[in-house]
């Protein structure tokens, strides 16, 4: 009951100050005398039922925190706390960059949903590695990871390949797994690299450097027309892609009121993601999980901020869930909230 008034706290500031502000006290939380213990006894699910084997790794709960939230995998051990299944790094880039100016996240709070025209902001591979390994030689993690890697700015679609092999090679000893991101409507043409054919080249350089099998999974934009769904599908028949991730945020403004339309049109570019997006985002999980037919798994996103939201995202053929949004509007006890419902409704 508390967190509704941090959040109406906290949404008085800058949505991307809220976030620093939110983890800063978070951190501050965990280094006190038992805060760990405090954190992880009030927010994390104990149950052992809802554990989930997937891609030969063991999900303690199959409720993950989607990439974007932590960039550069500075807040891991917290989130850890917090009970998630599964993190998502990134979305990474081979070299650091800023992303686009800001202000780049906004919110749209009737709708509990937020826009985000962030860039790939984050500290390069290289850093985000060293980081990573640091923490990996503590050992004292069980917390299944996933690198979520992109392409710069600067990069050339017809060199994207490139991008996505650096990561790669940079990554690969410190994730469990990896998703392509060719879905984020901020990076300039990145979508254009959903097509069959760039797809093709991207996956088969990965899985030619891929030799310890780690999984690669492909992440999705809502917004996917049926024949492009369609041509993903019958890739993943023809090259290894070891899941997909649906979805990304979505560029589609009618499912906003009318007032939230009109902010959004002033607010301008950016992919829409939260409670708008249940609806549609499940419609494409039911499409490709009907097309693809139990070949490979699909984690979804896309709307989810209670349990039966997660719930319905499973029924219709998810493995596993992240949740982005709905963490900011309902707060560190929502795993726990989600797990519940789930180990209730079997």
């Amino acid at each position: 009951m508390l967190y509704p008034l941090i959040r109406n706290t906290l949404f008085l500031l800058p949505p991307e100050s809220a976030h620093k502000v939110s983890m800063k006290g978070l951190h501050i939380g965990a280094a006190l005398p038992f805060g760990k213990q405090i954190l992880s006894g009030s927010f994390q699910y104990k149950g052992t039922d809802l554990n989930t084997t997937l891609f030969g790794l063991s999900f303690p709960n199959p409720v993950g925190l989607g990439a974007g939230f932590d960039k550069n995998a500075e807040h891991l051990d917290v989130l850890e706390l917090l009970g998630f299944g599964f993190v998502e790094i990134g979305t990474v880039t081979p070299k650091a960059q800023a992303g686009n100016p800001a202000p780049r996240l906004f919110r749209l709070p009737s709708q509990k949903a937020l826009i985000n025209r962030m860039g790939f902001n984050n500290d390069g591979v290289d850093e985000i590695a060293k980081r990573l390994s640091v923490r990996k030689e503590k050992g004292n993690s069980n917390l299944i990871l996933g690198g979520n890697i992109g392409k710069n700015k600067v990069t050339e679609n017809s060199d994207a390949w490139k991008d996505y092999c650096i990561n790669f090679k940079g990554l690969e000893q410190v994730v469990d797994y990896f998703v392509v991101n060719v879905s984020s409507p901020n990076t300039p043409g990145l979508r254009e690299l959903q097509e069959k054919e760039s797809l093709r080249k991207i996956f088969s350089e990965l899985q030619n450097l891929n030799k310890n099998n780690k999984p690669i999974l492909l992440k999705i934009a809502p917004d996917l027309e049926t024949s492009a769904l369609d041509d993903i599908i019958s890739l993943t028949q023809e090259v290894k892609i070891d899941g997909l991730v649906s979805s990304n945020t979505t560029l589609d403004r009618s499912l906003l009121n009318p007032a939230n339309t009109q902010k959004a049109n002033n607010i301008g570019a950016g992919g829409l993601s939260g409670q708008p997006l249940l609806e549609k985002s499940n419609q494409v999980l039911q499409y490709l999980h009907k097309g693809i037919n139990n070949q490979i798994p699909i984690i979804a996103s896309g709307g989810i901020f209670t349990g039966a939201d997660a719930k319905s995202k499973l029924d219709y053929g998810a493995s596993l869930v992240q949740i982005w949004t709905g963490f900011i509007y309902e707060g560190p006890g929502m795993v726990k909230n989600i797990c519940r419902h789930l180990s209730t409704h079997k």
